[in-house]
């Protein structure tokens, strides 16, 4: 049986890279295609490198058939799917993967993104859609929330040591280097070539960082109290990409075990050896994150690092993965592919 889905925002790179992965998914179907300002022109005439895919034209919103649609897929800058997600019929499942329901008390959205909530009545219903932690919740959800990228990467490299109880909560710093896509598509003078090119800048600094919403929010959630860590992210002249590095508390042993036990059969997770450490390059393109421990020279102390694409495992690979669980197909379909290097 095959899938008909919509993509909203599909302009921005999100999108771009929702087409790219279901170009090839076998139960699938590309139906609908939106814009704003390039509504009426062709997907290949907005990415060239997609100029090879029959794709439907891109539209406006207001243009699609959303009867004729079993999911839809949010690519949509922050504050606006949750006027659209309320209006869609309730046979219409949903991804968003901007950050309209993420939060669950729609008083910490409003604190974090500076604007009230448009849809509170759909949060409670809303699952939070780091895949490999609540598989099962997606798996029977209407509205998933796809996680920030940043976030993803981060809760990745800690979830699992917080749940064993192999770390420290009180001292966790974590600090993170973000490729420009991870700032969308939109003209801006700060990214501009000459800006970013040889350039590293340190942003969202001192705890004013959204993001951080999400990790107050989980971390605290799965240790029963009030957990904040301190998490500083850079921007790096790199297309692709997130690294973070966590500096904890615990025996590095027993937080390469704890991995090993948690993400055993994950297929997204890759665990190198203790002692090794991810690098960037490895993971581009692709769905997958890995995972580094090493001992810091400070006895009682270890650095954890993850990285991931921002724009495949920390957006729109996230979004097929909990799309194919919500359409109960094979998580991994149209997933698989090996990241391209060089």
């Amino acid at each position: 049986m095959t899938h008909s889905v919509a993509i909203l925002g599909a302009s921005g790179y999100t999108g771009a890279e929702l087409v790219r992965l279901i170009a090839t998914h076998p139960e699938l179907e590309i139906a609908a295609l939106t814009a704003d300002r390039k509504a009426g022109q062709p997907m290949g005439a907005v990415f060239p490198h997609l100029r090879h895919l029959d794709l439907p034209m891109l539209t406006t919103v207001e243009e699609v058939d959303f009867d004729a649609i079993d999911l839809v897929f949010c690519a949509l800058p922050h504050g606006l799917s949750q006027a659209i997600v309320k209006t869609l019929p309730d046979s219409v499942k949903v991804v968003d993967l901007g950050a309209d329901f993420r939060l669950r008390d729609p008083k910490d959205y409003e604190f974090w993104y500076k604007r009230p909530h448009d849809a509170p009545e759909l949060q409670p219903s809303a699952v939070y859609g780091l895949t490999e932690f609540y598989r099962d919740d997606i798996k029977g959800a209407r509205l998933v929330a796809g996680t920030g990228c940043n976030a993803a990467t981060v809760q990745f490299a800690l979830r699992p040591l917080i749940s064993a109880g192999v770390i420290g909560l009180d001292d966790i710093v974590c600090d993170l280097k973000n490729g420009i896509t991870g700032a969308g598509r939109s003209l801006k003078e700060n990214m501009l070539f000459a800006e970013r090119s040889t350039n590293v800048t340190t942003y969202s600094f001192g705890g004013t960082h959204r993001h951080l919403g999400e990790f107050d929010q989980e971390f605290s959630k799965l240790a029963g109290r009030e957990v904040k860590i301190r998490f500083t992210p850079s921007l790096v002249p790199v297309n692709r990409g997130i690294l973070a590095t966590a500096y904890v508390s615990g025996d590095a042993e027993a937080i390469h075990a704890a991995f090993t036990e948690a993400y055993a059969a994950e297929p997204f997770i890759e665990l190198l050896p203790l002692g090794q450490m991810p690098q960037m390059a490895d993971i581009t393109g692709s769905n997958f994150c890995h995972i580094g421990v090493a001992a810091d020279r400070v006895s009682g102390y270890a650095m954890v690092t993850a990285t991931l694409d921002n724009l495949c495992k920390g957006s729109s690979g996230q979004a097929l993965q909990n799309a194919n669980l919500m359409l109960g197909l094979d998580e991994t379909e149209g997933l698989m592919m090996a990241p391209v290097f060089p």
